[in-house]
């Protein structure tokens, strides 16, 4: 008959092997979602979108490969976006975001708005190098593949439109592509931050596309701590090991 302590040991060292294959495997993901150079070349059927009179193609980018131009563009259009939700802490979050822009783990989507349907059709047949580079970025999703609580994770950090091209569909669409390539890469949950002050985001995150306050956001991780944040976090997890990290409530002690 075995010693206690004998027993003790060999569990101890079953619940160590199985931390380590684990771990293991969580590395692998994430090392295979990072080494993609093309997520879109996945879901080539989201490579151009046109819905409610606009028409627009998607490219995939780097944040230690963006152009000047690009970075401008992107500087831009957060300015107008978010200046008005971070109201005095704006200045601040701004040189954030800069740095945050061209980290080599950044990956984009970019949106590029084409005149007209036709533009889309004629492209087809020439130079494919182009890549529409040469028509207007009208938004951009700013993602990564990280690990959140040890749980995969794709996380947004942008999506922004220029108000013109808002209102049609075009973020409901970047969303479920976000959520497919999430999936594709394994990741547990796709998670964001919204700040409190941008009503119509939070209203497009929880009600439109079913998000949820994350447990991890400072509201639920102490509420008293989340009164004095501007911002919450969200995510949709999509695995039950990710929900019980992410999405369930935890009451602090």
């Amino acid at each position: 008959m075995e010693a206690k302590g004998e027993i003790n040991q060999r569990e101890t060292r079953i619940k160590r092997k199985e931390m380590l294959e684990k771990r293991k495997s969580i590395d692998e993901i994430m090392k295979t979602a990072v080494s993609e150079k093309d997520c879109l070349s996945q879901f080539p059927q989201f490579r151009h979108y046109q819905r409610n009179g606009l028409f627009v193609h998607l490219e995939s980018g780097r944040g230690d490969k963006l152009s000047s131009d690009t970075k401008k563009c992107i500087q831009n259009l957060l300015k107008l976006n978010m200046e008005a939700p971070y109201g005095p802490e704006w200045p601040a979050e701004e040189k954030v975001k800069r740095r945050e822009m061209v980290a080599s783990e950044a990956r984009y989507i970019f949106v590029h708005e084409i005149p007209n349907e036709d533009a889309i059709k004629e492209s087809e047949s020439v130079d494919k190098e182009r890549k529409f580079t040469c028509y207007p970025i009208v938004g951009f999703v700013h993602y990564r593949f990280i690990l959140e609580e040890e749980v995969p994770v794709l996380y947004v950090y942008e999506l922004q439109l220029e108000p013109h091209v808002q209102g049609k569909g075009l973020g409901k669409f970047l969303m479920q592509l976000i959520e497919f390539i999430a999936r594709k890469n394994k990741m547990g949950a796709v998670v964001l931050t919204v700040q409190k002050a941008n009503l119509v985001a939070m209203d497009f995150y929880l009600h439109k596309l079913k998000y949820t306050v994350s447990a991890i956001s400072p509201s639920r991780v102490d509420p008293l701590l989340g009164l004095e944040k501007s911002y919450e976090i969200l995510c949709k997890a999509f695995y039950h090991e990710a929900q019980v990290v992410l999405e369930v409530w935890k009451v602090h002690a």
